[in-house]
């Protein structure tokens, strides 16, 4: 009897972690509509929605999402996670930096992770509203050539104008791939993830824009193909 409650209740707590990790923050007229980037993944095997409003206006938001990547202005999730789950990574920023601030255009790419690993490129953008990043690479190395895995991903934001000069920030993430058993796992580990990731980011996006804090030189700077492995040259 104790262990069928307790098996219940993992259960309970995982199904909730998991309804959480598909909309946290989101309404259902937001998950309802359509968004850019949509059609790069019809019928999505895995989709999450989450949102947040932002006291700040569309344009203050927007270069703080065109800085984003790996070993550049990161992801802005919170540290402990970086930390206990991506140890390689550089703590986010915590302002704008001139140097890695973009005019983003489609066919840029977005690094998320080593140079050759994961990364994103730009499929749609229109500044200063949204921004559509697609990956093919975030798959474990050598698992497209070993077990046939693909994986198509994208990233939506969309920054919606609100009274008051505040920001409505959406972020739709859908994704399509084979064979059905990854693409099982991978709903059953990211989803539940993404209500601490996506959760988390969106905060950070937050908590930075408001904050206010005037831009500066970091020190680090957008890999080149050829670069050897970076360093950060700031304590940031």
């Amino acid at each position: 009897m104790r262990r069928a409650l307790v098996v219940g209740g993992v259960g309970s707590a995982y199904a909730a972690l998991h309804a959480l990790g598909r909309r946290a923050g989101s309404t259902r007229a937001e998950r309802a509509a359509a968004m850019a980037g949509d059609a790069l993944v019809p019928c999505p095997q895995m989709r999450t929605d989450h949102a947040i409003t932002i006291d700040a206006p569309p344009s203050e938001v927007w270069p703080w999402l065109t800085q984003m990547g790996w070993h550049l202005a990161g992801w802005y999730t919170p540290r402990w996670v970086d930390r206990l789950l991506f140890p390689d990574n550089w703590s986010s920023l915590e302002a704008l930096d001139p140097h890695l601030v973009r005019d983003l255009r489609v066919g840029d790419t977005i690094p998320d992770g080593r140079p050759g690993t994961a990364h994103y490129v730009v499929a749609e953008v229109e500044r200063p509203y949204r921004l559509v990043l697609r990956s093919t690479t975030h798959v474990p190395p050598g698992w497209d050539v070993r077990y046939g895995v693909e994986l198509v991903w994208t990233w939506s934001f969309q920054l919606s104008g609100m009274p008051g000069a505040r920001t409505r920030a959406h972020l739709r993430v859908r994704a399509r791939g084979r064979p059905w058993w990854f693409i099982a796992l991978y709903d059953a580990g990211i989803v539940p993830a993404d209500y601490v990731m996506a959760t988390g980011m969106l905060r950070g996006l937050k908590r930075r824009v408001e904050a206010g804090s005037a831009p500066r030189v970091s020190g680090r700077a957008p890999l080149r193909t050829t670069d050897p492995e970076p360093r950060e040259r700031t304590g940031d």
